[in-house]
């Protein structure tokens, strides 16, 4: 999953959601040399991350795009997931996904110490192109896979899955629904039992 579903996923608090934006970047056992709720935000990143790339459904969204993107089509699925958590965001959050990305945004801001130099460098792109909300319209999408295309420096032609979304919409919208139901229960779960292991550990 994109960053939206992996914020999102995190629940209510805001170390837990630090900890699975900065995921990627925390190699190894390095996540212990974080506080408790930040090691739980990243175990919870990268179960999300193994949970969905071994899913028979977002399978089918990959496979769909396999043959022209090659293994770049997990990071479109993942893109283009996030694009329709965006779409639906009503059917999952009380909140507008508006207030929802600027709530986000002042957490980094609140937290910047605790963020790798990486994230701090890509920040204020983030902000000013309010990504997050960006993702909702296909034209946001298209500068996402646009981007992720230079920086691959075009090998990837990503910035041409634009076209398959718009060809087989309503397939990757109700592949992404039947997921992210599965998606959302397991987290739940993932999210009690390292809040249990890491805090009884830690006592």
């Amino acid at each position: 999953m994109n960053y939206l579903a992996h914020i999102y996923l995190s629940g209510e608090n805001e170390l837990v959601t630090i900890g699975n934006f900065i995921a990627d970047g925390i190699k190894g056992k390095a996540y212990k040399n974080y506080d408790t709720d930040i090691q739980i935000g990243i175990l919870l990143h990268r179960n999300i991350d193994t949970f969905t790339d071994a899913h028979q459904v977002v399978r089918q969204s990959t496979k769909r795009l396999h043959e022209k993107y090659g293994h770049y089509s997990g990071i479109i699925v993942d893109i283009l997931y996030d694009h329709f958590l965006a779409k639906n965001w009503q059917q999952y959050h009380h909140s507008s996904l508006k207030v929802y990305a600027e709530n986000f945004y002042d957490t980094l801001e609140n937290h910047y110490d605790l963020l790798p130099l990486r994230i701090q460098n890509m920040m204020p792109y983030m902000m000013t192109d309010n990504w997050l909300l960006s993702y909702a319209s296909i034209d946001g999408i298209s500068r996402v896979l646009d981007g992720m295309n230079r920086r691959t420096k075009h090998r990837s032609s990503m910035n041409e899955a634009v076209n398959e979304l718009e060809e087989f919409y309503d397939e990757f919208e109700n592949e992404f629904l039947e997921f992210f139901d599965e998606l959302m229960l397991f987290s739940k779960q993932k999210l009690k039992e390292h809040t249990y292991i890491i805090n009884k550990n830690a006592s």
